[in-house]
């Protein structure tokens, strides 16, 4: 098995609806693992072009309960590698996701309302 570490921010909320259950966020989702296949002689790490992704393995992260999600692509899509000598591979990227929240509003407008972001892997 692999180990990945995995940060994310949320850059904003956009919109929160009441009508259709969800929410809409932009993220920032970053990825860490070691792939000893891509160890390399050296002292600094290589940035490669996002659009590289597809020649290496990445975990198959995917947002539960989204609605909608797609990567930025203004200029060229929103993607980030960068691998260090060690065969540390740091993957980056601006997710604008819809997600699925259950609210509960037979309280309103005294009501408080929690919404999830869960991120799982296939196995």
């Amino acid at each position: 098995p692999v180990s990945v570490g995995m940060s994310l921010d949320i850059a904003s909320i956009d919109t929160i609806s009441e009508i259709n259950m969800d929410y809409t966020a932009t993220i920032f989702l970053r990825q860490r693992w070691t792939d000893e296949r891509l160890c390399f002689d050296g002292n600094k790490s290589l940035s490669l072009d996002g659009r590289l992704v597809e020649m290496l393995w990445v975990p198959d992260t995917f947002i539960v309960d989204s609605k909608k999600s797609f990567l930025h692509d203004i200029t060229v899509e929103n993607r980030l590698i960068r691998i260090y000598p060690n065969g540390t591979v740091l993957y980056a990227l601006r997710i604008t996701t819809t997600v699925a929240c259950g609210m509960d509003l037979t309280k309103y407008p005294m009501d408080k309302q929690t919404c999830t972001l869960q991120l799982e892997s296939c196995k």
